[in-house]
């Protein structure tokens, strides 16, 4: 399922149409944090089953389900690593940002 659009007036006709990640009209992020991660979360996506456990624990909202595979705005993420923990099939490192 990919990310829906919003339209200009935030409106919804349907369940479907709900916002996924950092895209809602309550929770759209207006500053970005990529400036400070020391580092960063990388899916293997071979190895991800799309349980969509990780989307579901990132404090953030970061992680959405596109095109069969799961992704991470990166430009939201803080790198708390809280989504490499929690994934149960191990698919997701922390990678140092230098």
């Amino acid at each position: 399922m990919s990310r829906p659009k919003l339209n200009e007036n935030f409106k919804t006709s349907s369940v479907n149409d709900l916002p996924l990640g950092t895209y809602g009209k309550a929770m759209q992020l207006s500053e970005t944090f990529e400036g400070w991660r020391s580092a960063a979360p990388i899916i293997d996506t071979k190895a991800c089953n799309l349980c969509n456990w990780c989307y579901l624990v990132c404090p953030e909202g970061v992680i959405y389900e596109d095109d069969n595979k799961m992704n991470i705005d990166y430009r939201f993420c803080k790198g708390c690593g809280i989504c490499a923990k929690e994934c149960k099939k191990g698919c997701i490192s922390m990678k140092e940002e230098v």
